[in-house]
Order: structure tokens, then C-alpha cells, then sequence
């Protein structure tokens, strides 16, 4: 694992730590009993939830008012009901958070959000019922809110050529983004050359150390989610791309703690990923402003151009980290659909008859 990785897995693990103190304390067996089926951002991201689960708790469920969400136990889950949490799903449609200002923001989950919250939910009750020390298990007779699948947005092949065109020239920028487009003009293009050419994540592509490119191979080592290593292969636009980076990255001098860092920043740190967004954001929105592109847009491009090329589903979901093919297959769902209306007028069963064929007078 690249050090980048290695860092960003340091800063989950503490800042668990630190969730974990103001969590009730049974949730320190939890998460040490799920640790070694889950991924670090996997147990961050359920602390979150399980903490907006139990402040819902003792503020608005009167069983709970008066307690301190530290200080609850086993026996109070005992009594949290069905309703109690199909409420907890309704509330997380809109409510107020309190900022480390003391100030107040409005916090609003449509199906997606409150799917990974019931999720962090399910798998607490889950696991304390099995090991027997709850008496029963509400969350497992809530329904998860239905997600309607929503079209993917992806730049059409013209669309990625202006893109690219953009990116080169910076005619359509700002005077002052255009000034910055001079120092930066090389890295913005080998980085969104990278993205819709390999169909990486954007936390793969701000990972990536100069150590991991393999020139003989035209490869690239990423880390993937759950922290599991692949090779990603490029082809001639993305090398072209890559080439004169490199060459200018040779000249460049980081920060200390970035030397091997692919992606610097005009600070000569490395990239993050909000960066990134930014960067894709600018180029894209003088491209086309009818649809918001991002880097995980770029991925879905990638994905349906590797599709529409191969009409492999298998080798799309190997190439884009997915585990289960089934996550594939939701995606393109609407793409496969359109090969199977293409195969309705593909076998013809009987010739047209022509008036001037004899084979059709009787």
C-alpha cells in the first residue's frame, strides 16, 4: 500500500478513535467485532451514522430523553421499536446539526443517504442479536428506502474530444484562470486524460506515486477501495498525455512528505480529491453546462465506452474494481437494454416478397 493510502488509513483509524469516545461504550466491541469483515471508511463512515442514530435517540424518543448518548448500554437498544427507527428515517428527510462553531446547518438525506444510515443501523442490531445480547432485532423488520436508479451521466465522444480540447488551450477560461493555465496546462491534461482513459476512481488517481508507473508496460499501480493493490493499463492518448508531465514533474521540487506524489498542487503538495473535483469542474463547465461532470462522471464515461466496445459486463467490472458484477449490470442496465432492442430487427424469418420476383405470383 502506497504511503498515501497508508496515511489516509492513519487519519480513519484516529478519527474512529475519536468518534468511538463519544459513542456509547458498547460500540467499542462493535466495531472491534466488525473489523476484520469491514474497510476503515466502511467502520468512519457507520460511526457517523451511528451517531445521528443515537443523538435522534435521546432527543426525540421518550424512552431516551434525559440520557446522554455516551452513557447508554445494551439494555436501552432493548427498547427501540420498529417505529422508533422507521421515525429515525423520517427525521433524517430534513433536521438541524450543530457545528463545531455552535451554530446550527440544515442537514437533508434523500433515498441514497438514508439507505447507508438504515445500513450502519441494521448491521449494529444485527450484530449484538447474534451474539444474544439484545432480545431482539427491530432494524431487520424496517424496509430500506427504495432507491430509484437514476440515468447515468456520462459525456458523449465529442463531448470528451472538446473536453481534452479545453483542457489544452484554456480559451474558454477566465483571464485569471488563465493565468494559472500556464503553470498548470501539462498536470490538467495528463490528469483528465487519466480518468476517462483508465476509468479510475478520483481517490485512486490522487494516490498514484510516480514509483507506480511502469512506462515498459503502460502501467499503473493503484490501490483500490478495501485497500486491495491492481495494475490499470493505458493506451497512446493517455501516454501521450502522461509524457510531457512527467518530464515536467522531473524539475518540480515538493513539499516534504510529497516527493513521490504524481499530482501536485500549485503548493507542491499532493492533490486531494476535492482539487480534483475542482479542476474536472472548471474545464468541464465551458464543455457542456447541461450536465454537472465530475471525475466519477469521466469513470462512468470510461465505463460505458468500454461497454459499448466490448459488450463484456465481466471485463467493465474488472476494469472498474467493481466486486460484485451486479453493480455493473445496475449501472448499464439501460445500455444492455438497448443491445437487446437492437437484437429484436437483427434475424430476419422470412424474405420480403418483391412484386418482380415470380417465386411470389401464384
Amino acid at each position: 500500500m502506497s504511503s498515501y493510502h497508508e496515511e489516509q488509513r492513519r487519519k480513519m483509524i484516529l478519527r474512529l478513535r475519536d468518534l468511538l469516545l463519544e459513542l456509547p461504550d458498547f460500540c467499542f466491541e462493535y466495531f472491534r467485532g466488525i473489523e476484520p469483515t469491514t474497510a476503515e471508511r466502511t467502520r468512519l463512515g457507520y460511526a457517523y451514522d451511528l451517531k445521528i442514530f443515537f443523538q435522534y435517540l435521546t432527543e426525540y424518543i421518550p424512552a431516551f430523553q434525559g440520557k446522554k448518548m455516551h452513557d447508554l448500554t445494551l439494555k436501552d437498544l432493548n427498547l427501540v421499536g420498529v417505529q422508533d427507527i422507521e421515525r429515525f428515517l423520517e427525521y433524517l428527510t430534513y433536521y438541524e446539526k450543530e457545528t463545531s462553531e455552535g451554530e446550527l446547518t440544515e442537514m437533508q438525506n434523500g433515498e441514497n443517504g438514508k439507505a447507508r444510515k438504515i445500513a450502519a443501523v441494521r448491521s449494529l442490531f444485527k450484530y449484538f442479536y447474534k451474539k444474544q445480547k439484545i432480545q431482539g432485532n427491530p432494524a431487520m423488520l424496517v424496509d430500506t428506502p427504495k432507491i430509484h436508479e437514476k440515468n447515468i451521466i456520462r459525456l458523449e465522444v465529442d463531448e470528451v474530444a472538446r473536453l481534452l480540447d479545453e483542457v489544452d488551450s484554456g480559451e474558454k477560461l477566465t483571464s485569471r484562470q488563465q493565468i494559472y493555465h500556464k503553470y498548470t496546462h501539462a498536470r490538467d491534461l495528463a490528469l483528465i486524460t487519466l480518468l476517462p482513459g483508465t476509468g479510475m476512481r478520483v481517490s485512486e488517481c490522487v494516490g498514484l506515486n510516480l514509483s507506480d508507473i511502469d512506462s515498459s508496460i503502460n502501467g499503473l499501480k493503484i490501490t483500490r477501495k478495501g485497500g486491495n493493490e491492481a495494475v490499470l493499463y493505458f493506451g497512446r492518448e493517455v501516454e501521450d498525455a502522461l509524457k510531457p508531465y512527467l518530464e515536467e514533474r522531473k524539475h518540480i521540487i515538493p513539499q516534504s512528505g510529497h516527493e513521490d506524489a504524481l499530482f501536485l498542487s500549485m503548493q507542491k503538495r499532493r492533490l486531494t480529491v476535492r482539487a480534483v473535483e475542482n479542476i474536472v469542474k472548471k474545464y468541464a463547465s465551458v464543455v457542456t453546462r447541461m450536465k454537472k461532470i465530475s471525475p466519477h462522471k469521466l469513470r462512468s464515461t470510461y465505463g460505458t465506452a468500454l461497454y459499448s466496445e466490448t459488450g463484456d459486463i465481466y471485463l467493465v467490472a474488472d476494469v472498474l474494481g467493481h466486486k460484485d458484477v451486479n453493480t455493473t449490470r445496475r449501472h448499464y442496465a439501460q445500455m444492455e437494454d438497448s443491445r437487446r432492442r437492437m437484437a429484436a430487427n437483427a434475424v430476419t424469418l422470412r424474405r420480403e416478397k418483391d412484386d418482380d420476383d415470380p417465386q411470389t405470383e401464384e
